[in-house]
């Protein structure tokens, strides 16, 4: 894609963990890129190993006007499926702000999400079903974590409607899963040891 590579889309994090003194936080950065590289290729019942995440994780988002609450296992992973099928598990980045604690995540940045046109007509948007886009805006992310490093949840928000874009891709520009899978596999590394 011209200006958008989805081996890019985890620059941030990349960045910030060269930085990351400490070993907790350097521990819950790598989970957090792992987690995001997994959903990107369509690896999303990886996420799932007790190791990286809670039995009952709860997921909260608020974008596009519509508040939604992902309440269990069952909920989330039926939402990684729905977007694997559909090739909406590829996402890009732009601007990305990241900041770690001991028991959280925060990102703000615009993310862009490949979305096929029917999905955005079923919504009500004014789009060709048959063609791709990428739906872009603005989101402040907080992701907890228990102390295990366990993630909980997603809060997910979109923080100003007036920056929502609906970009239309070439067909050559959209990326299957397979492609994000193939592309990813390298930077897609197993967790270290915890350091506690």
């Amino acid at each position: 894609m011209s200006r958008f590579d989805i081996t890019q889309t985890n620059a941030a994090v990349r960045r910030l963990m060269e930085t990351t003194t400490n070993p907790r936080h350097r521990w819950l950065l790598e989970a957090y890129d792992r987690h995001r590289n997994l959903e990107m290729a369509g690896r999303w019942k990886e996420i799932f190993a007790p190791e990286m995440t809670v039995a009952h994780p709860v997921y909260h988002f608020n974008v596009f006007g519509i508040q939604t609450v992902l309440d269990g296992a069952e909920a989330v992973q039926a939402v990684y499926e729905e977007w694997s099928g559909t090739a909406q598990c590829v996402f890009y980045t732009d601007d990305e702000q990241l900041a770690v604690g001991d028991n959280m995540i925060v990102s703000t940045a615009t993310i862009y999400q490949q979305t096929p046109g029917s999905v955005l007509v079923a919504a009500g948007a004014p789009v060709d079903p048959a063609a791709h886009y990428l739906v872009a805006n603005v989101e402040h992310m907080i992701w907890p974590y228990d102390d295990e490093g366990r993630l909980v949840g997603e809060d997910v928000w979109e923080i100003d409607d007036s920056k929502r874009q609906v970009i239309p891709l070439d067909p050559a520009e959209v990326l299957s899963v397979e492609q994000s899978a193939a592309l990813l596999a390298p930077y897609i590394r197993d967790l270290p040891q915890r350091p506690w």
